[in-house]
């Protein structure tokens, strides 16, 4: 059985395709095994990756949580590692991580990354910063942990569950609240893999105010009772924040029944605060 599994995601990604899955098996970690799922493509991914190393997994469509999904249902690791097709690996990428999970016996590392946007490599800026140990506080404003950066071991996701499959985006936000609130993590800071975006086809540009999906995920690990008093305070200090910027946006739009939704969800979570000890 292979230590690490590879999950690579796709949905009419084929001109992607050859090049991902060439920088996993450019790795000099060799005890893996590369899992491409195909989201229902059309555009013929069963070609591409006809004579490659690859287990070949097609699904209905149904969106990036039930692709990972999927793959988490078909691998055979102990550790879980995740590649968005348009997303590349530096070379030694896995054998750095797995070394210092085996040091340390910390169940997830993530890696710092390289932004590429239409050609160009972009700077990160201040708010990207990343961070080691319980850092549930710094991963409620944006989601600062990559998915194709992270080795997870499998007993996280026996812990905290699968992707939801009811978020069209944000749904690695919903993860990391979901993990870090539980787990301590480990930032490796070298810059391990290549993040490529700018395409038109990108998730992000499908959906018009983000935040409400995170918003959801908040109200959700509120709702769970896995949070104590401190983190339970961080996350509706957050939630509040979150939902009067979002009602303002959405006032600004004309959509005044969505703004006092938001603005009494906030009004709402004011009076739940948790009381400092």
């Amino acid at each position: 059985m292979p230590m690490v599994s590879v999950i690579i995601t796709t949905f009419n990604r084929r001109d992607f395709l050859k090049e991902a899955v060439a920088s996993v098996l450019a790795q000099d970690y060799r005890d893996k095994e590369i899992i491409v799922v195909d989201d229902g493509s059309t555009d013929g991914t069963p070609d591409e990756v006809a004579g490659l190393p690859v287990r070949y997994v097609w699904k209905k469509n149904g969106g990036i949580s039930s692709a990972r999904n999927e793959g988490l249902d078909a691998a055979r690791g102990d550790y879980i590692a995740f590649l968005d097709v348009d997303d590349l690996w530096k070379k030694r990428k896995l054998s750095i991580q797995m070394d210092e999970m085996k040091r340390t016996g910390i169940p997830l590392t993530y890696t710092d990354e390289i932004w590429i946007r239409n050609g160009e490599r972009l700077n990160q800026k201040l708010r990207h910063r990343k961070f080691s140990g319980k850092i549930f506080e710094r991963c409620l404003p944006l989601c600062i942990i990559s998915p194709s950066s992270a080795v997870i071991h499998r007993s996280v996701f026996d812990a905290v569950g699968a992707f939801d499959e009811s978020l069209p985006v944000c749904e690695d936000y919903d993860m990391w609240l979901r993990i870090t609130a539980r787990f301590p993590v480990t930032f490796i800071e070298k810059q391990l893999i290549i993040k490529r975006g700018g395409h038109p086809d990108q998730l992000s540009r499908a959906y018009d105010g983000m935040d409400r999906f995170r918003i959801a995920s908040i109200v959700k690990i509120l709702g769970s009772g896995i949070l104590g008093p401190d983190l339970a305070r961080k996350a509706v200090e957050e939630l509040r924040t979150k939902c009067r910027i979002y009602a303002g946006g959405a006032l600004k739009r004309g959509k005044k029944e969505e703004a006092e939704y938001y603005l009494g969800l906030a009004s709402a979570y004011e009076e739940r605060a948790v009381p400092a000890p």
